[in-house]
């Protein structure tokens, strides 16, 4: 069954062409944030700026993600999502520029996150509202969960190879970049599909309908914050250049493996969910994937060993990817597709509040506090979000399969 399952998503070349654009164009992106990283803490030295490059990305995403949302449901998802490797191309382009001629600064890295931020805000509505429009239905939890593999390859790769290529200068990164964000444009670029624009997106007053979708549905507002927070509070991203250099005593290369470690767990996970979908107690498992979350994270925070890092690392990684999975099917299965650029604009807020957001936090609590203590003030702050979420949304704590149609409470 599997089997014929995984043929049968294989077989759909649209979903194919778009999954490996996705895989280049992360691969470039998170050989990207490895250079950035590590850049910026060469040119300044301090966590505080670190934590301005997620910042950055953030604010601009913050305001447009909802108007790209609305385009997404207007406009031809796969132009957008191709519009959005090209701008990301540029500014590896740009970089590369700046590098050779000797003119890279802390502003340029920061100006030029602000359109990074840009374009990933009207990219994740775009690619997260398109692969339900190739894909089957009854294979839309195994596509989610093959795309989300193909991401943690893409995601493990790519820091690797970043870290060991700006061994060979920070322009060689940014050069590779360019060419494979380049490339996923051109292949998004042949993805076709009939595209309707719906009529429930005809007007910007329609803009906000995807929060109010939201906000309707306490399974899916809870699922969404609560990876929100965890992600938020927990995260330590941001810091791993800290750690790199003054915990661990590495280099670039070891910076590429820790960014590389979560993903490592998340893939390994991925395939377990691709073999094994969650089918009951969907509810508790996700809470408890979460309090795992922040326990290795607590685990990452105190360590002083770089293996025992990794394992930390990889961990998270693991228990990040089945809320991942399992957020992006529950809100697949709940939006009908003339909501679902919207819906997918809201999910992206949360996203970059999380990651982006988390960041500058890292970054403030870091310059406060040293990094360590942030680190572990985040796990801890993970876990007690996990332990708290079952009060504020009991139905998403008793949920008990991925359909509502079919769901009970868990026994």
């Amino acid at each position: 069954m599997l089997m014929e399952q995984l043929r049968e998503l294989f077989g759909q070349s649209l979903f194919v062409r778009f999954w490996i654009s996705r895989l280049a164009g992360i691969t470039a992106n998170q050989m990207l944030m490895v250079a950035l990283g590590w850049h910026m803490y060469d040119l300044t030295g301090r966590a505080w700026d670190l934590g301005m490059v997620g910042l950055f990305q953030f604010v601009p995403a913050l305001v447009m993600t909802l108007p790209a949302g609305h385009l997404a449901d207007r406009l031809n998802r796969a132009r957008i999502f191709s519009v959005c490797m090209f701008a990301q191309g540029a500014v590896a382009g740009v970089l590369w520029w700046a590098t050779l001629a000797h003119h890279t600064s802390r502003d340029l890295i920061l100006g030029l996150s602000v359109i990074l931020g840009l374009a990933r805000a009207f990219q994740m509505p775009a690619q997260q509202a398109l692969v339900p429009l190739l894909v089957p239905k009854n294979l839309l939890q195994r596509a989610i969960a093959i795309s989300a593999s193909g991401m943690e390859v893409a995601v493990i790769c790519g820091p690797a190879l970043g870290g060991l290529i700006y061994t060979t200068g920070a322009a060689h990164v940014y050069l590779s970049c360019a060419i494979l964000l380049l490339m996923a444009f051109g292949l998004a670029s042949t993805i076709r599909y009939d595209f309707t624009p719906t009529h429930q997106a005809s007007s910007w007053t329609d803009v906000f309908a995807g929060l109010s979708f939201m906000w309707q549905r306490k399974v899916l507002l809870g699922a969404t914050t609560l990876d929100l927070f965890a992600v938020l509070l927990g995260g330590a991203t941001a810091l791993l250049p800290i750690y790199a250099r003054d915990i661990l005593h590495t280099g670039p290369i070891g910076l590429g493996l820790l960014r590389a470690a979560p993903a490592v767990g998340a893939l390994t996970m991925s395939l377990v969910l691709t073999r094994w979908p969650l089918e009951r107690r969907v509810g508790p498992i996700l809470l408890s994937a979460v309090a795992v979350f922040g326990l290795a994270t607590l685990v990452f925070g105190v360590s002083t060993s770089f293996w025992l890092s990794m394992v930390a690392l990889a961990i998270t990684g693991a228990a990040d990817n089945v809320s991942v999975v399992t957020r992006l099917t529950l809100t697949q299965l709940e939006t009908p597709d003339a909501m679902r650029g919207r819906v997918a604009a809201v999910n992206s807020i949360f996203i970059g509040a999380s990651n982006q957001l988390g960041e500058f936090e890292s970054g403030v609590t870091a310059a406060a506090f040293g990094a360590v203590r942030s680190v572990v003030l985040g796990g801890v702050s993970s876990m007690l979000i996990a332990g708290l979420w079952p009060r504020l949304f009991p139905d998403l704590a008793t949920r008990d399969r991925m359909s509502s149609s079919d769901s009970t409470p868990p026994i």
